[in-house]
């Protein structure tokens, strides 16, 4: 089991927890967290599940692979896009992600 925080905008907080291997943005949607769509279902092709990786956990969830970053480069001119932008669609909790952190953008892509 692990356990994901979702901070919202106004920095009230919601954790969730759920079995491995299971996407960030599943967890979410499963427990009705505002803030993440997922209009696509996880194909990295509208960017409604974006998140930004909480700090402290960054360098342990890596950085975008090439097509989820190709995703948050042509999203860049539309919404807030920081080094720690990542798709929760893409991030696929593990024992070592246990605790993690992410904030949900004040506004996400529109489609």
């Amino acid at each position: 089991m692990a356990r994901v925080t979702y901070v919202q905008p106004d920095g009230s907080e919601r954790t969730c927890t759920n079995f491995e291997g299971m996407a960030v943005m599943h967890l979410a949607i499963a427990n009705l967290v505002d803030g993440i769509d997922a209009l696509c279902g996880g194909v990295r092709q509208c960017a409604t599940c974006h998140v930004f990786v909480d700090d402290a956990w960054s360098a342990r969830v890596g950085p975008p692979g090439p097509e989820e970053g190709e995703m948050l480069d042509a999203l860049a001119d539309f919404i807030e896009v920081k080094p720690t932008s990542r798709l929760s669609c893409q991030i696929h909790i593990t024992e070592e992600l246990d605790g993690l952190r992410v904030h949900i953008p004040k506004e996400q892509p529109g489609i």
